[in-house]
């Protein structure tokens, strides 16, 4: 029970609390009317001057009920308490007073843990003044009651619901984040590696084939490009004052953009055979990004690989990839413990349902396979 108070009184206040806006002044416009014409036409309205006074006067805690909770209930409940005590009886409180019951629904929406404490406190306490004064009898006390803490409840439950819908939001933020994270580790590890080893052959060839180094040039200088572009679509969607960018995303069409004739490296094949038209972006995405980081893992890891084949097959219900290298198996690349690449790319095909497995084969050579179902959805 402890624990539960200290919970309570360590809440803090929500976030972005919205400060005062043109309801809250037309609120206060149409109720004031309204005071004045009970006060001048209520034949029963005891001090009907201070009674009048009194609800144009409180009428202003509405605008700042979000931003100043507990002071605002402090006010209401606080004054309306103690001026009947200061008249020796009666209750002089109009029937449009009746909008104090918005402090309270604002205090346990936008206040913080120990504001909606001494506020409940407070509104309590005038309550007790009222039932000491002979203000209340017993009915209208557990109509009271029952009335003050139905505007408690749904403060509460707007509150938990605006803090639920906060936390969907960030769990979706964060899916995005890992997206993207996958995204952008498909993408600089792809280009970048392709740069890293063109640079290396540039190098090794430069004193025997001077014109090597220029093509080696050529090469980074595309690979920076499209890696760059890649990045910098990534990056808009991040930032909230650009607008994202619409343009497709990479699909089953891009898999040739993949294949290449390496005078150094090895060269990499894309083969695709069957109906392919109409995949969702999703799966063609996907198989786009399995492919890119297989022919990827194999330039960096594949010793003495000559060849990397790409091959996607369709049928009526999957889409198949299987990406083989034939460098040698060698002790590290069988140990290897798997990285952020195998990682994503398990993580990728499981949310669409379908699989992904790498390991070496029986000979020599590594291969990646991956199955998607067609409909890009879990069964």
């Amino acid at each position: 029970m402890l624990a539960l108070v200290r919970s309570v009184w360590d809440e803090p206040r929500p976030p972005h609390v919205p400060s005062r806006v043109w309801r809250d002044w037309a609120l206060v416009g149409v109720l004031a009317p309204f005071g004045v014409v009970e006060g001048v036409l209520r034949p029963d309205l005891p001090w009907r001057a201070v009674a009048l006074t009194m609800t144009l006067g409180l009428m202003p805690t509405l605008l700042w009920r979000r931003t100043r909770p507990l002071l605002m209930v402090a006010i209401g409940f606080g004054g309306t308490g103690l001026v009947p005590l200061a008249l020796g009886g009666g209750t002089p409180e109009t029937y449009t007073m009746a909008f104090l019951l918005l402090l309270p629904y604002a205090l346990f929406r936008w206040g913080s843990g120990r504001e909606t404490v001494i506020g409940l406190a407070i509104i309590v306490a005038k309550i007790l003044v009222w039932v000491v004064s002979g203000g209340l009898d017993l009915g209208d006390l557990i109509g009271g009651f029952a009335v003050l803490f139905s505007v408690i409840a749904l403060g509460a439950a707007f509150r938990f619901r605006a803090r639920a819908r906060m936390r969907e939001v960030d769990q979706i933020k964060l899916l995005e984040r890992e997206q993207l994270a996958r995204d952008l580790h498909d993408t600089v590890a792809h280009h970048v590696s392709a740069m890293a080893i063109r640079a290396q052959a540039g190098l090794a060839t430069s004193v025997s084939r001077p014109d090597a180094a220029t093509d080696a040039l050529r090469v980074i200088e595309a690979e920076a490009s499209r890696a760059l572009a890649e990045m910098r679509t990534m990056v808009r969607a991040l930032r909230r004052d650009q607008p994202a960018d619409l343009a497709p995303g990479r699909s089953i069409a891009d898999l040739e953009q993949l294949a290449s004739r390496a005078r150094s490296g090895p060269s990499v094949e894309v083969e695709v055979h069957g109906d392919l038209g109409d995949l969702p972006p999703s799966v063609g995405a996907a198989i786009y990004r399995l492919a890119q980081e297989s022919i990827t893992n194999a330039r960096r890891h594949a010793r003495h690989a000559t060849r990397i084949e790409v091959r996607v097959t369709a049928d009526d219900t999957s889409v198949r990839l299987r990406v083989r290298d034939d460098g040698d198996p060698g002790p590290v690349r069988a140990t290897v413990t798997p990285g952020y690449g195998l990682i994503g790319m398990t993580e990728r095909a499981g949310l669409l349902g379908g699989t992904c497995e790498a390991g070496p084969d029986p000979g020599r050579g590594w291969t990646v396979t991956a199955v998607l179902p067609r409909t890009g959805s879990v069964a």
